[in-house]
């Protein structure tokens, strides 16, 4: 059978103080009143039912998955009781699935994306469950066509065409995040996708390329899908790393037993990791400042403004080209183009106010 798996773990650290601790970006409600997590899983009804679609969170956010996805059976919530980064966030439902059904097929996407239209990602996430279904050695990945030449995503270089599914191809490898030259030549070619985090496999394919390449990830999760009372045991003892470092990269080098497939995803698809991806799905106004909540500018431009405390408003004046959030208990003023740094922000605000305001 078909399942859907959402990652929804971390914390959201870089759209601090909307994102904080019980409150990860993916619970959020940032797109028309609901939140990311809401938006995947509505996607994921596009290929299966919502028995058989499992979210992946911290264990600490397991009430409030519930609470968003009432439709969700409980059982299917996997809560992690700390972070291990994505490879044990596949590995894990993988060998959970595999116990209840040997044959299943797993499409893993991320509660972090928003994604338009629905029906084309949900035919060609039908196209990558295919794929893997027919060739018992892919392990599949969804490229976003690019739009322009990106430096803040991670590519895929694909190869030639698979025979008898529209839009797939080989994978030659993966190409971290480029520099703006070598991202335009990316664009140029054409040979290259952007790499969404987002895959198709069958459970007994992952676990067979942990099992050759990870031996003892491979042993840990299987005795945990076994023994589910061993999680506070077991899970923090897992190696933290990424399932592209850990799986993906290497089969495209040729280790393992598999191969990595790509289908071409050609849909308008935002990866919202922080204020500038955020942006992108605000509105803007004719200044080009992008607001959300209740704001009011004279001679400000570029800016992202984001009131998110009802009964309050922002006022800007004479500035440009700077991201200004209030919430209840944190404001954040800076640059726009130091966004990125707020990681580190958060963990000075954790030392020298407290960890309640992280």
């Amino acid at each position: 059978m078909r399942y859907v798996v959402i990652m929804a773990g971390g914390s959201g650290t870089r759209l601090w103080p909307l994102s904080r601790q019980g409150t990860p970006k993916q619970l959020l409600p940032l797109v028309d009143g609901k939140s990311l997590l809401r938006l995947a899983f509505e996607r994921s009804l596009s290929s299966v039912p919502a028995e058989r679609v499992l979210v992946v969170t911290g264990a600490a956010y397991a009430d409030a998955v519930a609470a968003d996805l009432p439709e969700l059976p409980e059982a299917n919530i996997l809560g992690e009781p700390i972070g291990r980064d994505s490879l044990n966030a596949v590995a894990w439902p993988a060998a959970v699935l595999a116990l209840q059904d040997p044959d299943a097929v797993i499409a893993q996407v991320s509660a972090d994306h928003v994604i338009e239209p629905i029906d084309v990602f949900a035919s060609c996430l039908d196209t990558a469950f295919a794929v893997a279904e027919a060739d018992a050695s892919a392990l599949v990945t969804l490229g976003v066509v690019p739009t322009s030449p990106h430096t803040g995503y991670g590519y895929l270089h694909r190869g030639e065409a698979l025979d008898d599914f529209a839009g797939a191809h080989h994978v030659l490898d993966f190409a971290e995040k480029p520099a703006r030259e070598v991202a335009e030549g990316y664009l140029a070619s054409g040979e290259y996708w952007w790499n969404s985090g987002m895959f198709v496999w069958r459970a007994a394919t992952l676990l067979e390329q942990l099992r050759l390449l990870l031996p003892a990830t491979h042993a840990s999760i299987t005795k945990l899908a076994e023994h589910p009372e061993l999680l506070g045991e077991i899970f923090p003892g897992l190696a933290k790393t990424s399932v592209d470092y850990g799986v993906m990269e290497p089969v495209s080098a040729g280790h393992g037993s598999a191969h990595v497939a790509a289908v071409a995803l050609p849909v308008e698809w935002r990866d919202v990791g922080g204020y500038a991806s955020l942006a992108e799905i605000l509105s803007i106004d004719t200044a080009g400042n992008a607001i959300s909540g209740l704001s009011v500018s004279i001679d400000a431009s570029d800016n992202i403004v984001v009131n998110s405390e009802p009964g309050s408003v922002i006022g800007l004046l004479g500035v440009s080209g700077l991201v200004v959030v209030r919430t209840a208990q944190a404001t954040l003023v800076c640059s726009a183009a130091d966004a990125e740094r707020i990681k580190e922000l958060v963990a000075a605000v954790t030392e020298q106010a407290g960890p309640q305001f992280a």
